[in-house]
């Protein structure tokens, strides 16, 4: 029986479809209370278009070119890859609630599209170029990553959504050591929901996800495939990478302050202390 933590794609592309929903995750369908997800193919000329009043939207361009318009203003030719794996920073638009946006595919393409609840005015459309990614290498031995970083708690021009891409090799593991993000006791963890959107290289891979919590209410390990949602609504959440593989995952988070201050797993802090 599959984990309601563990989303599979909901379709593949049937002959002659021009948009494929492969994931549709929000807080009316999942036990989520701020984070969403949205993740979309689309055919080369293909439109498509959203538009919320209870939401920011974060518009990610997972691979292929298109046109972006968010409320009359249009980002011409956005993309930079051909697939997540060039490991090159993505272009993405950042939508606040109750503005508009519509994509237009000047190639195949896939989106994905970040949520976090909100009606809170005062902040405008915003084109994040790949040059304005903070671009992070992460860990050492075996625990290497890289971050790209598209909104991130230092970029002050959302409510509530973080959003990042992270990049792990074969024989790597990531989000590692665990550590989760589950209280509200800033200064020292805060509380952010979290979705993992998974691709692996080559695609017939698999990587491994752990959830749990301390009291182990939560405890699940999954086997995630290419293109599979993980969500984190608590708890510690690693992923470990196959050798031969290379993983890539798109993070959104959001809670009730848009701030990311993790704890580590107390029982594995000693990996951060090896000589």
């Amino acid at each position: 029986m599959q984990s309601n933590l563990l989303k599979r794609p909901l379709s593949h592309a049937a002959a002659g479809s021009t948009i494929t929903m492969l994931h549709d995750i929000s807080w009316d369908t999942t036990e989520m209370a701020y984070t969403g997800l949205r993740v979309v193919d689309l055919k080369e000329g293909v439109e498509y278009e959203e538009h919320h009043r209870d939401r920011e939207s974060c518009v990610v361009l997972l691979a292929g070119r298109a046109d972006v318009k968010v409320s009359g203003v249009t980002y011409e030719n956005l993309g930079r890859r051909n697939s997540p794996f060039d490991r090159v920073p993505t272009d993405s638009v950042y939508v606040p609630a109750g503005h508009p946006f519509r994509v237009r595919a000047r190639t195949s393409l896939s989106i994905a599209i970040a949520y976090a609840p909100t009606t809170e005015g005062g902040y405008a459309p915003r084109l994040i170029r790949a040059e304005d990614n903070r671009v992070e290498r992460r860990g050492k031995y075996q625990n290497q990553r890289l971050v790209h970083n598209i909104l991130s708690d230092q970029d002050q021009h959302a409510h509530r959504l973080l959003v990042v891409e992270v990049f792990t090799e074969g024989g790597q593991w990531s989000s590692y050591p665990p550590h989760k993000h589950d209280r509200d006791a800033l200064p020292d963890e805060s509380f952010l929901e979290e979705i993992y959107y998974h691709e692996i290289d080559p695609p017939q891979g698999f990587v491994l996800q752990r959830v749990y919590t301390d009291e182990r209410d939560i405890d699940e390990t999954f086997a995630v495939h290419h293109r599979d949602v993980v969500l984190v609504p608590r708890g510690y959440h690693p992923v470990g990478v196959p050798d031969g593989y290379a993983s890539y995952y798109l993070n959104v988070m959001a809670g009730p302050v848009r701030t990311w201050k993790f704890y580590n797993d107390p029982a594995h802090e000693w990996i951060l202390k090896r000589a």
